[in-house]
C-alpha cells in the first residue's frame, strides 16, 4: 500500500482535551499477549495461515516470536471447536495449556533422561492420552459416539496392552505427563506414580512379557508398534463416527530450555512423531518458532523424510501493511464510545480497507515528524517495528500503540483546558516506539541471546 493510496486529503481536526481525557481511557488495543487479550475473537484477522489452517492445507505452522502462532492456536481451541465440528466434522483436542504449562517443567529430570527415540514414544502416548481424554471421554463428543462402544471398547483394550493407563476420574495435564513418563521408564517392568495432590499411587506392569531386548519400541523411523495398533483403533473409531480429529499442540519453545540439547531431541521426537502418527483422519498441527524449527532440523545430524513436513508446511506468518491496518482499526473501533464520537461506522469498516485508512487518520496524525518528505504515519509505523528480517509482528505494534495511548493520556491530564489537533499524536507514537525498543531489548536480545 502506497502513500499515493490516501483516498483523500487528511482532515486536521481539533479536539477539546477534557473529551479526549474522557475517551482514551476507552480505547483498548487489547493485549499483546494471545493468552490475555479480550480482542482476539472479535478483532481477528484472517491471514493466509488462519484459510489454510481451517482448510486442513497445513500441519506445521512457523512464524517469529509475536507473529499471531498462538492467537491462531487460541481462536481454534477456544472459539471455532463447535463450528468445525459441526461443518467440518473435526474435533479438536489440544496440548500444553494455551497459558503455558509449568507442569513440563516440573518433570524436566524426567525428559533429560530421554533420547530422540525416546522422545518419539513420548509424543505417541502424549497424543494418545490427549485424544482419548479430550475425545472419547469429552462430554461434546458423546452423541457422535453412541453407536462406537465396540470400537472404543477395542481402543481402550489396546491402550491397555501397551501400558496406556486410563484413569476413570478427569486427567490432569500433569496426570497425563505423569503416566507417559512412566510408560516410558526402562529401568524396572513396574514402576509406581504417586498422581498429584494426594491422589493416591498406582503401579505399571509397563512392558507386560516382552523381552529386554524388545523393550525399545522404535526402530529408525518406523511407527513404534503398539501406537500403530492404536493408531488403527482410533481410526476405526473415527470411521464410524463420520469425524476427524486435529490435535494441537504450541508454547513449544517455552517447555523446554532454550538452546538446549534437550530441546533438540524433544522437537525432533515430535516432528517424526508428526509424520508418522498422522493420517487422513487423524493431524497433529505444530505452532512453533521458525528460528527454533531452523536449529532442530539443521543441527547436523539431518532430518530423513523432511519433505513429508515441509509439505504441509504453512508459510511462515508475515503481516504486510494492509493487514496491521485491518488487525489497528479492529481493535481501535471496539470501542463504541470511539466509534460515537468520530461517527465510524463498523459495517463500513469490515467491508472497506479505503474506509479503515480514512478513520485510521482520524485517530493518528498524517506523518509522525514535520517535513514533506515524510512517510504517512501508519506506513512509519510498519518500517519501524520491522526486525533485521523485515518481519513486523502484531505484538510489537499492539504494543507500541498501548504505550503511545497511555503517554497520550498522561500528556492531557497536564494540560486538561487546551485542545489537540489528533487523538493520539506525533510525540505519542515516538515515545511508544522507544518504549518498545526497551522492551525487546530487554525481554527478547538480552532474555534469549545473554550468551551474545
Amino acid at each position: 500500500m502506497s502513500n499515493a493510496n490516501i483516498s483523500k486529503e487528511i482532515i486536521v481536526m481539533q479536539y477539546k482535551n477534557k473529551d479526549l481525557l474522557r475517551l482514551i481511557p476507552r480505547i483498548d488495543f487489547g493485549s499483546s499477549i494471545a493468552e490475555l487479550d479480550t480482542l482476539l475473537e472479535t478483532a481477528r484477522v484472517e491471514t493466509s495461515a488462519f484459510s489454510d489452517l481451517l482448510s486442513d492445507k497445513v500441519d506445521l505452522i512457523p512464524g517469529t516470536k509475536g507473529s499471531g502462532k498462538s492467537a491462531l492456536y487460541r481462536i481454534f481451541v477456544e472459539f471455532l471447536p463447535d463450528l468445525l465440528l459441526q461443518h467440518k466434522k473435526v474435533v479438536i483436542a489440544h496440548g500444553v495449556n494455551h497459558q503455558g504449562d509449568s507442569v513440563f517443567h516440573a518433570f524436566n529430570d524426567n525428559f533429560e533422561k530421554l533420547d530422540e527415540d525416546d522422545f518419539v514414544n513420548f509424543w505417541c502416548i502424549y497424543v494418545i492420552s490427549l485424544v482419548h481424554e479430550q475425545f472419547i471421554k469429552g462430554p461434546r463428543y458423546n452423541k457422535h459416539l453412541e453407536q462406537s462402544s465396540k470400537e472404543i471398547e477395542a481402543f481402550r483394550y489396546s491402550c491397555q496392552q501397551a501400558c496406556i493407563p486410563d484413569i476413570k476420574a478427569k486427567k490432569s495435564l500433569r496426570d497425563i505427563l505423569g503416566w507417559t513418563l512412566s510408560t516410558l521408564a526402562k529401568l524396572s517392568p513396574k514402576v509406581k506414580y504417586k498422581l498429584p495432590d494426594g491422589g493416591g499411587e498406582l503401579e505399571l506392569d509397563l512392558f507386560g512379557n516382552m523381552k529386554a531386548s524388545e523393550e525399545k519400541l522404535v526402530q529408525d523411523d518406523n511407527l513404534p508398534r503398539y501406537a500403530e495398533t492404536i493408531r488403527k483403533d482410533l481410526e476405526t473409531i473415527l470411521e464410524k463416527a463420520n469425524l476427524n480429529v486435529w490435535l494441537m499442540i504450541d508454547r513449544l519453545d517455552e517447555i523446554f530450555p532454550r538452546r538446549s540439547d534437550l530441546e533438540r531431541r524433544a522437537l525432533r521426537g515430535l516432528l517424526r512423531t508428526m509424520r508418522i502418527f498422522t493420517s487422513d483422519q487423524i493431524r497433529i498441527k505444530a505452532f512453533l518458532r521458525d528460528d527454533i524449527l531452523n536449529e532442530v532440523v539443521r543441527c547436523g545430524e539431518g532430518f530423513t523424510a523432511l519433505t513429508h513436513l515441509t509439505a504441509r508446511q504453512a508459510d511462515t506468518l508475515r503481516w504486510s501493511e494492509d493487514q496491521i491496518l485491518t488487525m489497528i482499526a479492529k481493535r481501535l473501533f471496539s470501542s463504541k464510545d470511539l466509534c460515537d464520537f468520530l461517527k465510524v461506522e463498523t459495517d463500513r469498516l469490515n467491508a472497506s480497507l479505503t474506509y479503515r485508512q480514512d478513520a485510521f487518520y482520524k485517530v493518528f496524525p498524517p506523518t509522525v515528524h514535520k517535513g514533506s518528505n515524510q512517510s504517512k504515519t501508519l506506513r512509519w509505523i510498519y518500517h519501524h517495528t520491522a526486525d533485521g528480517n523485515n518481519v513486523v509482528t502484531p505484538r510489537d505494534v499492539i504494543d507500541l500503540l498501548t504505550k503511545a495511548k497511555q503517554y497520550q493520556h498522561n500528556k492531557l491530564q497536564s494540560e486538561p483546558s487546551g485542545e489537540s489537533q489528533f487523538i493520539i499524536g506525533q510525540q505519542s507514537i515516538q515515545y511508544g516506539l522507544s518504549e518498545l525498543s526497551n522492551r525487546k531489548r530487554t525481554t527478547f536480545l538480552e532474555a534469549e541471546f545473554p550468551h551474545l
